[in-house]
């Protein structure tokens, strides 16, 4: 899976090391959860949501001819 969870801490704290994590990365908080993926070089990525909730995170990968 390209979802990789993040911790939060006691406080409700996220923590990141900016040095630690990809160049180019999305990060999707919902519901005391948070989530981290590394994007891909050519893709198009979509979040989808149902009722303020995320639902899926979806890739459509492709490639320059």
């Amino acid at each position: 899976m390209r979802l990789k969870e993040l911790e939060i801490d006691n406080n409700n704290n996220l923590i990141l090391d900016i040095m630690e994590i990809p160049i180019s990365c999305v990060i999707v908080v919902c519901e005391g959860k948070a989530k981290l993926a590394e994007l891909p070089p050519f893709a198009e990525t979509k979040i989808y949501t149902h009722q303020g909730k995320v639902q899926r995170v979806k890739w459509d990968e492709g490639e320059t001819f």
